[in-house]
């Protein structure tokens, strides 16, 4: 199914809100995207991290209304929204968690549908189009993101079961792994530097704003080249998708070579992304959870590294 149209709620994550005169230029020193970036046809990745560059969260950031809203794993908002209170006691603006107030779907492939509802969504990622109660964001090829204020909701559900198919959340996750996007759950937070999950490549990460929180760790990985561990596209051959976190080994280093990201049933095997040591990864031999685990399959992935390009952004 992960190559046919369907739709499929977003139930997995929720949304913070950062809203008030001062919510852009708060942000601009929190996080690692670029603000400047972002307007009413323009979305963003980000990544919000500690001061030692480790990602407590990571997210799709979008304007809206007198603020922006930033969707991400449900379990992290909170402890999110509790560090970013503490640095915006002097700012005129306000956190608040707003999941209450939002339905979001992925839709695969439904471009035509997305037309029929008013919304003529560019091809490029990252394009946001709106219509008066309506968000559309395009977050890899052939996929979007569909948001709607939660009273309009049961409405748009309607229309989107009489032209679609519904899948289940496994199918969306397919497509997220297939496009190179890894993403910050409750296991792996504060576990990895930007990098690492290829953050940059896919437009995450500005090394021309300025400073922000670890900004000084991200940079120096990135100018220094000395990132030794980043993110990897494999498949394996098991009954039971792997949880975020979870350790991968190889024989030939004798210890835990780096961790699963995300996961997802694909037919008869499952595909993940995860972050591994290049040296491991390259000798091909990497093992799920123990050294005598099973073998997992290198696959590529739909960008390649490109670090003079990743920092004129």
């Amino acid at each position: 199914m992960a190559d046919s149209a369907f739709f499929c709620p977003l139930s997995h994550e929720g949304v913070l809100a950062v809203r008030g005169s001062d919510a852009a230029k708060f942000l601009q020193g929190q996080l690692t995207c670029n603000l400047n970036y972002l307007s009413d046809t323009q979305a963003s990745l980000g990544a919000r991290c500690t001061q030692k560059g480790r990602m407590q969260s990571s997210f799709r950031i979008l304007l809206q209304g007198d603020g922006v809203l930033l969707a991400m794993a449900s379990e992290l908002l909170e402890p999110q929204l509790a560090d970013l209170k503490k640095y915006a006691v002097f700012s005129k603006s306000k956190l608040t968690d707003e999941s209450a107030g939002w339905v979001r779907f992925g839709l695969v492939n439904a471009d035509q549908v997305l037309a029929n509802l008013g919304l003529e969504l560019p091809s490029e990622t990252d394009s946001v189009v709106r219509t008066d109660t309506l968000i559309a964001i395009r977050v890899s090829p052939g996929r979007a993101e569909l948001w709607v204020p939660a009273e309009h909701a049961e409405t748009l559900r309607s229309q989107l079961t009489a032209a679609l198919k519904e899948a289940d959340l496994n199918e969306w996750l397919l497509g997220q792994i297939r496009a190179g996007i890894g993403q910050v759950m409750p296991q792996t937070r504060e576990l990895f530097i930007p990098q690492m999950l290829n953050l940059q490549a896919v437009g995450g990460v500005s090394f021309k704003k300025g400073c922000y929180t670890g900004q000084e760790i991200v940079a120096r990985m990135q100018y220094l080249g000395k990132l030794k561990r980043r993110l990897y596209r494999l498949s394996l051959d098991a009954a039971e998708t792997p949880e975020p976190g979870t350790p991968l080994f190889s024989p030939s280093h004798n210890s835990s070579i780096g961790e699963v990201v995300i996961a997802a049933k694909a037919g008869q095997t499952i595909e993940l992304l995860a972050v591994l040591q290049a040296e491991a990864a390259d000798s091909g031999d990497v093992r799920l959870g123990t050294l005598e685990g099973p073998s997992l399959h290198l696959l590529d992935l739909p960008y390649t590294l490109d670090r003079d390009r990743e920092i004129q952004r």
